[in-house]
């Protein structure tokens, strides 16, 4: 059975996505700053301080970019798998990448 052809996007809907994007590499690059080498100084090298800077900033940029994903979500007319797999790749190394690769592959074409 063929796939209908996705759509093309709008100017604002580019502009979503853009947005959608710079967010998900900051809340990814936070994610695994904090997981590289934030956490390894604190537990392999007794070094807490860079978990108290690292930690808050990925907690905030976590949460700017769920709410923005929400936000998005309805403006680019995402498909269905798309905001859970967005929810689910925040919790993942990495996840966020390939999730916008994935959802960028799929509207664009």
């Amino acid at each position: 059975m063929p796939q209908a052809q996705p759509s093309t996007l709008t100017k604002s809907q580019n502009s979503a996505l853009r947005n959608l994007t710079i967010m998900g590499y900051l809340e990814g690059t936070s994610f695994l700053l904090l997981l590289g080498i934030a956490m390894p100084l604190k537990y392999m090298f007794d070094i807490p301080k860079a978990v108290s800077y690292v930690g808050p900033v990925h907690g905030v940029l976590f949460v700017a970019y769920v709410m923005v994903l929400i936000i998005i979500a309805g403006r680019i007319k995402m498909p269905l798998w798309a905001l859970p797999a967005g929810l689910l790749g925040s919790f993942l190394p990495f996840g966020p990448f390939i999730f916008d690769h994935l959802l960028k592959k799929r509207l664009k074409g």
